[in-house]
């Protein structure tokens, strides 16, 4: 048979795209949106953001994949082995001559898939120690500022501000975050952790204790707070965290990475504050026991020193006998001055008796000859002692080179020569410094003395030495001198000016009459 040969039939030719997309179009036709239960296998993440995974039962395998986009609108992010319902619908991909499933949303398939999953992820984190006891710390005792993680619409955060002014009115900070869905899990982890990135003391104040609060809900509208980005928040949370998720019978991984649990919102109140009547009353019985024990120690006390001074003997009686002897020595005191006068006069006499005029006038003849004697032998030992250095100082320039007293003499000079420079250099430096100082003080003077003051116009009157400053010195003065800044002069040689002639007067006018 010639391969090249015509067929004899009429049957129409494809190409591959032209099969590939026939058929992609009739599976998008016919199952447009399915759902599919089954176990999920390979669970696999691009960098591209694209998550690729399997789903399968016990016989076959259907390859299934979430767009960037999709991924993050998922509600439950797929792990292996979990039993899941997933929407979407099914495709092909026509370079691999495959079909897949484009998965739009996952759902586990029921509680106990979730459970399942819940209790492995729960002895995972256990594992790494986030739910260790060491780990936990205590809540502080009177919180300052106390902050809440809920839904500021919700009847959580009104049951917690109530139940707060009822016990110890307190600050309160509130980060609303949505408490289900899939927006829930990041927006709780983001407020835990915003609260311990406050500063303490700041304009916004740090929290002392952080309370995440919930109401009541089926485990998949809890399902939030296990996820595993809340747990790490929790766990490296530094600012005390209670957990208020739920109702007592409802249990959640934040309640194991948590340092407190309360069963409901209004129990985490209660457990972040005291009581403040009883503060009042337990600090107002206190005071009491305080004034009580004080008053009765002191009645005690009281009590101890009047038994004490009872035992003791009187002030009078202790000072009876010291009394009694002050007076039998004040008695005795002027005998004994007497006896004591009389003894020392006695005394006094007899020394007086030795010192008779021919006595004193023996001892100083006796003292003049031995200090006659002894000036006597002065001269010639002074005249020993001179001859002796004279000898000491002869024998001692004898030994005494000229070459080495030359030398030494050259030595000397030499120092001499520095020092006398430097003398010199001072007393030059001295004489500059005087003869500055005079300068200055020379113009000081100059400055302020009156001649300085003559040159602006001023003059100074004299009479003789006497400066004359009034009218009447200057009237009763025999001769007037004034200095002027050029030079004086004195008025009895200046020319007197000619007194002045008299106008004669006007002949007087006849009378018409």
């Amino acid at each position: 048979m010639d391969l090249f040969e015509e067929p004899n039939d009429n049957a129409h030719e494809f190409s591959v795209s032209e099969i590939s997309g026939a058929i992609k179009r009739t599976l998008e036709g016919e199952f447009g949106n399915v759902r599919v239960k089954g176990e999920v296998g390979r669970v696999v993440i691009a960098r591209t953001g694209h998550m690729y995974f399997d789903l399968k039962d016990d016989r076959s395998v259907i390859a299934s994949v979430s767009w960037k986009g999709q991924v993050s609108k998922l509600s439950h992010m797929p792990e292996e082995g979990m039993e899941v319902v997933a929407t979407g619908r099914l495709t092909t991909f026509g370079p691999q001559s495959k079909y897949q499933l484009n998965v739009e949303d996952i759902r586990p398939a029921g509680a106990g898939a979730l459970m399942a999953m819940l209790e492995k992820r729960k002895a995972a984190l256990a594992a790494e120690g986030l739910f260790a006891t060491e780990r936990k710390r205590p809540l502080p005792y009177l919180p300052e500022v106390i902050g809440v993680v809920t839904s500021p619409t919700g009847a959580v955060i009104r049951d917690i501000l109530h139940r707060l002014r009822d016990r110890f009115p307190r600050k309160v900070l509130v980060w609303p975050v949505a408490v289900q869905g899939k927006d829930c899990a990041p927006q709780v982890a983001h407020a835990i952790e915003g609260f311990n990135q406050m500063t303490p003391g700041g304009a916004l104040p740090r929290p002392d204790v952080i309370i995440v609060a919930r109401g009541g809900g089926s485990i998949e509208d809890l399902w939030g707070f296990n996820e595993e980005i809340v747990v790490r928040a929790a766990a490296a949370s530094q600012i005390p965290l209670i957990s208020a998720v739920g109702h007592e019978t409802d249990t959640t991984l934040i309640d194991y990475a948590s340092d407190m649990r309360a069963p409901t919102p209004t129990a985490a109140a209660e457990l972040a504050v005291p009581v403040r009547l009883e503060l009042l009353n337990w600090v107002e019985n206190q005071g009491m026991r305080l004034t009580r024990s004080g008053t009765q120690a002191v009645t005690l006390r009281q009590q101890r020193l009047s038994d004490l001074s009872r035992a003791m003997p009187k002030a009078t009686e202790l000072l009876e006998g010291p009394s009694q002897r002050l007076d039998i020595l004040s008695d005795k005191l002027d005998n004994a001055l007497r006896d004591f006068t009389r003894q020392k006069r006695l005394k006094l006499t007899e020394a007086s008796g030795h010192l008779r005029p021919s006595v004193l006038t023996n001892r100083i003849a006796e003292q003049n000859r031995r200090l006659d004697d002894r000036s006597a032998r002065l001269a010639p030992a002074l005249a020993r002692g001179t001859r002796q250095h004279r000898r000491d100082f002869t024998a001692l320039t004898s030994r005494i080179r000229p070459a080495a007293l030359k030398e030494k003499t050259a030595l000397l000079s030499e120092r001499l020569v520095p020092l006398a420079r430097r003398l010199t250099d001072h007393a030059n430096r001295d004489l500059a410094d005087r003869k500055a100082k005079l300068t200055a003080l020379d113009r000081l003077r100059l400055t302020l003395g009156y001649e300085s003051t003559l040159q602006r116009g001023y003059a100074v009157i004299r009479d003789g030495d006497k400066v004359i400053t009034t009218t009447k010195e200057a009237k009763s003065a025999s001769a007037l001198e004034i200095q002027f800044a050029d030079g004086r002069i004195t008025l009895d040689d200046t020319p007197k000016a000619a007194p002045k002639a008299k106008k004669p007067k006007p002949p007087e006018q006849g009378s018409l009459f």
